[in-house]
């Protein structure tokens, strides 16, 4: 299968994955053949990217966790999200005659934390391959998902027990909770932000911590990871401009991977970025932005041409990946489409044999439809 931003989205096609809407409920099921009311029909769930499976990649790539568990996440978190704002008073503060409440949506939240956890734990070779399709309305409840899990790997990639991995998580899933704090005007604004629209999204870390501090089923690594995931070790980020080991190591990591499931997701103002170029960022900005033995870590499990990515080569040849290559992601197996200028079918290119040949262009959006 491939990913294919919806403008390159062609009748005919099968859809490689289920397509679920912001309520959770199955929209479009595994092995639809696309037409042009379901493109209709994706474009109006807030879907600007769908995996296919066509003549040129037919390759399956696993979930990391089952879709049901993600759906079953990504819907706890965002009817928590929206009773602890319907929880928060006037002023900011958390109404007292509803903490037990609070309780419980953390209790169910940990809970399924705990369960992404085990289901992770058992790979503890898995690579990250797959890009999370998500709604423009349920982003920030399906971002948490996926920060939480690119997390969860690196902890794994750095040794972690399994409950700090699980601390580590719950951190991540409750990370962007202080933006339910900001107006949606403001979030899913499509040109720049002013700067008293970027101060409002800014405290929202705050905002988040504070609505934390206190609770008893929230322990102080979630806590810190809630305030911190936006410092940066140069003392750049924000609130507190930290620098280096002031900044927790569980907070160092959801800051990577906060930022790599941003840049790889559709936004309303941008287009999602290939994983080789969100990649390529994150290893640009090792030992400034973020801390560099996490940035080592998250490269030894992130693949940057996953199996389905379009991909032009340096002998001018256009293929797509067919099989990563676990311990050298970036020489992958390539299924040739165009050899010497001409289409041509079952050929195929070993990267790791072709010491001479490079993959010098990836764009999910180059052409070889029309």
């Amino acid at each position: 299968m491939r990913l294919v931003p919806l403008s390159s989205l062609r009748e005919g096609s099968e859809l490689a994955k289920t397509i679920f809407d912001p309520e959770g409920r199955i929209l479009l099921a595994k092995g639809v053949i696309i037409k042009s009311n379901i493109i209709k029909r994706i474009r109006a769930a807030g879907i600007m990217s769908v995996y296919i499976n066509d003549e040129y990649s037919d390759t399956e790539i696993e979930d990391i966790i089952k879709p049901e568990l993600r759906q079953k996440v990504v819907k706890t978190i965002k009817d928590s999200f929206n009773k602890f704002f319907g929880f928060t008073s006037s002023n900011g503060k958390i109404n007292k005659n509803v903490s037990k409440q609070i309780d419980q949506n953390m209790m169910n939240i940990n809970f399924l934390v705990s369960s992404i956890v085990d289901e992770i734990y058992s790979q503890k070779d898995i690579l990250i391959k797959i890009v999370d399709i998500k709604t423009l309305d349920n982003y920030i409840y399906e971002h948490c998902v996926s920060v939480a899990i690119l997390s969860i790997i690196m902890g794994i990639e750095l040794k972690f027990n399994k409950d700090k991995l699980t601390h580590l998580a719950f951190g991540a899933i409750l990370h962007d909770l202080g933006k339910t704090y900001v107006p949606k005007e403001i979030l899913l604004k499509k040109g720049k932000l002013d700067d008293n629209e970027y101060d409002i999204i800014k405290n929202h870390s705050k905002q988040g911590y504070e609505y934390l501090k206190d609770n008893m089923y929230v322990s102080s690594i979630p806590r810190v990871i809630t305030l911190q995931h936006h410092e940066r070790v140069d003392g750049t980020g924000y609130p507190n401009g930290l620098k280096g080991d002031e900044i927790n190591d569980c907070a160092k990591i959801v800051a990577i991977a906060d930022v790599y499931d941003a840049l790889t997701s559709d936004r309303p103002y941008r287009a999602a970025m290939s994983p080789n170029e969100a990649l390529e960022y994150i290893m640009g900005a090792s030992g400034t932005l973020f801390d560099y033995e996490m940035v080592r870590a998250f490269v030894r499990r992130v693949v940057p041409y996953p199996e389905g990515t379009l991909v032009k080569l340096s002998n001018g040849d256009v293929g797509v990946v067919e099989e990563t290559n676990a311990k050298f992601t970036l020489r992958p197996k390539i299924k040739l489409i165009m050899h010497n200028g001409a289409e041509v079918n079952n050929m195929y290119f070993d990267l790791i044999d072709e010491k001479n040949i490079n993959i010098t262009i990836k764009d999910v959006a180059y052409n070889i439809d029309d």
